[in-house]
């Protein structure tokens, strides 16, 4: 009776740990497979960390191939297929994952593991506490693997199925790849204001910071640190005998209201700041981002300028192109595609977070963002007119 007591009991805890970590597994296979774009440049961060450079040109392809193991073995851990293999492969992945995200937290060196995304931003110490306790689940499913029954006991239909599932699991990252997240989880989404999401909201306090002081005195030669509030509270300033050594060190000392877009300067080709003049045009306004004109699709921008031609022409709608690139390689690709758009400079950062492609287009006003689109799916100029366009002018 106690033998069969203990396999029942090991049963339960074999089917929750099934079902939790294959839901798990799906979710997050699922939300980077939703921006493999943005979970390619997470692996660049490692890639960088680890000294490995030569695989960010394959980042996003890996990205694409580690979402849909994710999602394959989620779902194969709760149909119960190919139990074994699953087991195998939940193992090596969750101790991968785990090195990576103990990693991160350990040395600093990556702020965000990318688990979940842009949708669920997670610390590195949050993420190597959640994949601890994936791995115990996970030690649970192989150490009784061979239990693991499926739910589908013919041969044949398992392969077929198996092989439904990794095709789709791949198809969706190859699809958001090549047009746009289902799900934009990004500051610069289909309907937000960016002035809005550059400045703190009235009544919000930022970061708080305390500057910290290194003082050394001229007869001891005794050093210590105090932070600003000391320095003047204590009037250390009037004390001939201390003197400031080194440069201030500023130290965050309470975490305040996170603004979304905090890194997002738009210059000229002199270096001037036009942010706000060119965010907040109250016209229609097509800004092409190109963050990297070395790796641009230039048929694409061909396209894009031709659209371009035909809306400054019947509206005088402007444009502009903001790229990362340099100046003198910005010159060369308008010089050779003879762009009508105006060039911009900004960092690449935002403007990987912009649109996920190189190029994109985004459509704006009084720095709404009204719409966006991936070169792939950019809807020609007559489709744009009847829906934006022509509206907006005869409005006017």
């Amino acid at each position: 009776m106690q033998t069969s007591h203990t396999y029942t009991r090991t049963n339960y805890l074999l089917v929750f740990s099934r079902i939790v970590t294959g839901l798990l597994f799906v979710f997050s296979g699922f939300i980077k497979a939703n921006d493999p774009t943005g979970f390619g440049y997470k692996l660049e961060e490692y890639f960088h960390v680890f000294g490995t450079h030569f695989l960010n040109e394959y980042a996003v392809a890996i990205a694409v191939i580690i979402c849909g193991l994710e999602i394959v073995l989620g779902v194969l851990l709760l149909l119960g297929l190919w139990g074994r293999t699953v087991a195998w492969g939940l193992l090596l992945l969750i101790l991968f994952f785990t090195f990576l995200t103990f990693y991160s937290a350990f040395f600093e060196v990556v702020t965000s593991c990318g688990c979940f995304g842009d949708a669920i931003p997670l610390t590195p110490w949050q993420s190597f506490g959640k994949d601890l306790v994936l791995l115990l689940l996970i030690l649970v499913i192989f150490v009784n693997r061979k239990q693991i029954t499926p739910l589908i006991s013919d041969r044949y239909t398992q392969s077929i199925v198996t092989v439904v599932v990794v095709v789709i699991s791949l198809g969706i990252g190859i699809y958001t790849l090549n047009f746009l997240p289902f799900i934009d989880f990004l500051p610069y989404k289909k309907g937000n204001n960016l002035p809005k999401l550059m400045t703190l909201p009235e009544g919000e306090v930022g970061d708080q910071y305390e500057i910290i002081y290194t003082l050394k005195n001229k007869i001891s030669g005794e050093e210590k640190k105090v932070s600003d509030k000391v320095y003047l509270t204590e009037e250390l300033w009037k004390d001939e005998n201390w003197e400031i050594i080194g440069d201030p060190e500023s130290k965050l000392i309470k975490k305040g209201y996170q603004v979304l877009i905090p890194d997002l300067l738009i210059n000229d080709a002199n270096g001037d700041d036009v942010t706000q003049e060119l965010i907040e045009n109250p016209y229609y306004n097509l800004i092409i981002v190109a963050w990297n004109l070395e790796k641009t699709n230039l048929e694409a921008l061909r396209k894009i300028n031709a659209l371009v031609m035909n809306a400054a022409e019947a509206y005088n709608i402007r444009a502009i192109l903001l790229t990362a690139s340099s100046t003198q390689k910005a010159e060369q690709i308008s010089d050779e595609l003879n762009l009508l758009a105006e060039i911009f400079y900004a960092d690449a950062v935002p403007l990987k977070s912009m649109v996920r492609a190189n190029p994109g287009v985004l459509l704006m006003q009084h720095g709404t963002v009204i719409d966006k689109w991936h070169y792939h799916t950019l809807p020609d100029y007559d489709t744009l007119d009847s829906l934006y366009f022509r509206k907006a002018y005869e409005d006017e």
